[in-house]
């Protein structure tokens, strides 16, 4: 294998490669670039421990890889964005103990993945791979470690059994304040900062109760307006049909203008009128003296005859 260049120079149309059983240990960047038409690549048995990010580069079209019986312990992104027609991947008895969330959605694109006889670790971190192998309905994938869960398929274990602290899900109608946290080691225990989540309450609280008050005051002070308005009105006087009217009559008017208002001070009635206009001075009987002196000097002379 070249350290650097391309392998195979002069075979662009390969469509097949088994290089199965040499010690490759390290596969150089870009070293199968110049095989376009590859659709077969075995490397198993090669000792492979690293693949460098470009190391499949230019296998747009390749459909099998087999990379069993090497000794892989990761799984770099970069090493999958090649591989874009790639359907069957084979990494069996490999050194791998996780694959990251990343590697694992790129993976998903393939429709057929061997993960077979690696020493997985299932602890929390194995907890994305065990939900991808759920979803692609995996079997014979098992734990090497912890020593409980030697030989047991990842798949099939119980969330409380990878370690991991998952918080436990109740209905709409149960209070969040019976809301626990529960860790996998049976234990429970109440959830920290649940006194954060009250202010909001208070705020409201305290803007609806502001909100009721000025309403209130607004009212009371409508009503007060309202009242002070209506004891101000008055109506205009009437007026009489002539200036020397009936003092009767004028009183008759005063009575029906304050009798709807139901006013509170007594009016002057016609006899109080008329007491007013007779004030002692006789205008029209009223004999003056000279007048008077004839007929009584008239009177006398008849009598002395």
């Amino acid at each position: 294998m070249p350290h650097h260049g391309t392998l195979l120079l002069h075979f662009p149309s390969l469509r097949s490669l088994n290089l199965s059983s040499n010690a490759l240990l390290v596969l150089s960047p870009a070293a199968f670039s110049n095989l376009g038409a590859l659709r077969l690549l075995d490397l198993s048995s090669c000792s492979i421990a690293y693949l460098y990010t470009d190391a499949f580069k230019g296998l747009g079209n390749l459909h099998t890889l087999l990379l069993r019986n090497n000794s892989l312990q990761e799984l770099e992104v970069p090493f999958f964005l090649p591989l874009k027609a790639l359907f069957h991947l084979d990494l069996q008895h490999n050194m791998l103990v996780s694959v990251d969330a990343l590697s694992l959605q790129l993976m998903e694109a393939v429709p057929q993945v061997r993960l077979e006889g690696n020493p997985w670790v299932c602890d929390c971190a194995a907890y994305p791979l065990q939900r991808w192998l759920q979803r692609r309905q995996a079997v014979q994938v098992t734990c090497a470690s912890p020593p409980g869960l030697q030989g047991r398929e990842v798949a099939a274990l119980h969330s409380q059994d990878l370690g991991c602290r998952m918080k436990q899900r109740f209905p709409r109608g149960v209070s969040t304040a019976q809301q626990i946290t529960v860790p996998h080691s049976n234990t429970t225990t109440s959830p920290s900062g649940k006194g954060g989540r009250s202010w909001p309450y208070l705020v409201g609280f305290l803007v609806a109760a502001i909100g009721i008050s000025i309403l209130i005051a607004l009212a009371a002070k409508c009503k007060l307006f309202h009242k002070n308005f209506a004891s101000y009105r008055h109506r205009p006087l009437p007026e009489t049909s002539s200036i020397g009217g009936n003092p009767m009559e004028d009183g008759s008017g005063w009575d029906r203008g304050f009798s709807g208002r139901g006013a509170s001070k007594s009016h002057p009635s016609a006899a109080d009128l008329q007491a007013e206009d007779d004030d002692g001075f006789i205008e029209d009987n009223y004999i003056q003296p000279s007048e008077q002196l004839p007929e009584e000097e008239e009177r006398e002379s008849h009598l002395s005859i």
